[in-house]
């Protein structure tokens, strides 16, 4: 999986120049939360609606409404928008754009091509929506977890039982756990539960957790 399947491509972008009255309608009028800012074709910085929290008045403020939006609109993205902008390729995997969101507290990213364009921006719901794509959590299926120590042969085990049983697998992952174990969730149209449970535990390995959704 690629950042370039998942991101939102073609974004809207705004220039150093453009006023944080105009940055904040299209924000708004596109339901963006973030906007690259490009000059000359390059991304030259990152503006988010944090950052246009930050310099709006606030709540308890005595300026009129005019008085507000006079103040957005002398004011440009420039003044206030991210300039150290960490972005990520659209050749990147998806879990690479997801460990620098992960280890930088962000919420997105600006997504350019190979000569540095900007061809997109991947944010948190497009992980999120990734992660429920992978797991196939949107379909009715029954979804099992086995706890089993760190040794070769565990998939191949598993999906021998699936395999014998004439039952296909939609969806396997695995996620080490905090004492060494492995914990491996698999996710597919399984008939009888009971039966694929006893032949996986008769294999050596203990089923912790059943459930069918859908």
């Amino acid at each position: 999986m690629f950042v370039a399947n998942r991101m939102a491509k073609n974004p809207v972008t705004v220039t150093p120049d453009t006023s944080l009255d105009d940055a904040a309608l299209a924000m708004k009028k596109g339901h963006f939360r973030r906007l690259p800012v490009v000059e000359n074709g390059r991304l030259v910085g990152f503006f988010s609606d944090k950052d246009l929290m930050r310099v709006s008045p606030s709540p308890a403020t005595t300026l009129s409404r005019y008085e507000e939006k006079s103040l957005l609109a002398r004011m440009k993205v420039a003044d206030i928008m991210q300039k150290d902008v960490i972005s990520v390729s659209e050749d990147a995997t998806i879990e690479e754009a997801a460990l620098i969101m992960y280890d930088k507290k962000i919420g997105g990213l600006p997504v350019v091509s190979r000569v540095g364009a900007v061809v997109g921006v991947i944010t948190e719901t497009d992980i999120f929506k990734t992660f429920v794509d992978v797991m196939d959590l949107t379909a009715g299926k029954t979804r099992l977890t086995v706890m089993t120590d760190n040794k070769v042969g565990v998939v191949n085990d598993i999906s021998g039982v699936f395999t014998a049983n004439g039952l296909s697998i939609d969806s396997l992952v695995t996620c080490r756990q905090k004492d060494g174990t492995y914990e491996i969730v698999v996710r597919g149209d399984i008939p009888d539960v009971e039966k694929v449970t006893k032949e996986i535990e008769a294999k050596g390995y203990k089923v912790i957790h059943t459930v069918r959704f859908g």
